[in-house]
């Protein structure tokens, strides 16, 4: 069993952008500039939305953060969408899921320019990754895409199945891992999935991002799968100062000892997330007119 350090990568990759980033502005271009709106106080979206400053400020790209209250309406958030839409000065931007429930998170998300959506979240980039077209592609899968490749991880031929369809996660990495170059033959399994343990049995690749902590167990995989974990819940635990630990959606202890590459959590793929908003963010800056 080989633990896949997404931290490590996601330092790499880190590096390489610096590097693209000195070179543009030596060149006498502007650096890369991501903004992003947080809505509330939501724990978990205080401490991803700083991961992603701190993580502009190691590559050298100029971030902004705008923050509103959770009680902001739903015209005010799309206002200042619009707002950002138009700011030549900004590249791309995201805008920071969840949003409180009176707000309609699909129609901010196709209110934010197709350019601008370094998240990869809007219908029109979906649309062309499905299509096979150059666009921004959704953070989480791009991440894990990366992870496979510079681990060698063989993909041609192979079953990838994934355990979640949302399409944020599931649905546009089942159609990357498809894609020619990784060319993996792939299921998408969800909650309604008959004989679910027996698929995921077959797998080459596995991938758990269903959002229910320790679901993938033991007897659920098979001797030398790869295991890719993107669950990342919030569970109480006495054993950290916060009260509170993150766990996969992969039983890890148990299934750990299985596995021929498998992702820990924290530190497998979150921080690859991080590192593909900020290639987004640099393509954008690159697509500038």
């Amino acid at each position: 069993m080989q633990l896949i350090d997404g931290k490590k990568i996601s330092g790499d990759i880190k590096s390489e952008i610096a590097q693209e980033v000195k070179e543009m502005v030596a060149a006498g271009k502007t650096a890369p500039h991501l903004a992003a709106i947080l809505v509330g106080h939501d724990g978990g979206s205080e401490t991803y939305v700083a991961h992603k400053i701190k993580s502009c400020e190691e590559v050298g790209f100029k971030s902004t953060l705008i923050r509103f209250e959770d009680n902001i309406s739903e015209q005010e958030l799309l206002n200042a969408v619009e707002k950002l839409n138009n700011d030549t000065t900004v590249d791309g931007f995201i805008v920071q899921l969840p949003l409180p429930k009176h707000i309609d998170e699909q129609k901010i998300i196709e209110a934010v320019a197709p350019q601008k959506d370094v998240d990869g979240f809007h219908p029109i980039n979906l649309g062309k990754l499905v299509a096979g077209l150059d666009t921004f592609v959704s953070a989480t899968p791009s991440g894990i895409v990366d992870l496979l490749k510079r681990y060698n991880i063989p993909t041609v031929g192979k079953h990838c199945v994934i355990i979640g369809r949302s399409n944020i996660v599931g649905r546009p990495l089942s159609i990357l891992m498809s894609q020619k170059r990784i060319d993996a033959t792939v299921t998408v399994c969800h909650s309604r999935t008959e004989n679910l343990k027996e698929i995921a049995q077959t797998a080459d690749i596995l991938v758990a991002a269903i959002g229910k902590p320790g679901f993938v167990t033991a007897d659920m995989v098979k001797p030398g799968v790869t295991v890719i974990d993107v669950g990342t819940t919030r569970v109480k635990s006495d054993k950290t100062k916060s009260g509170f630990k993150l766990k996969g959606d992969v039983d890890f202890e148990n299934v750990a000892e299985k596995t021929s590459f498998i992702t820990p959590v924290p530190g497998g793929v979150g921080p690859m997330t991080i590192c593909s908003l900020l290639k987004n963010t640099l393509k954008a800056a690159k697509n500038r007119k």
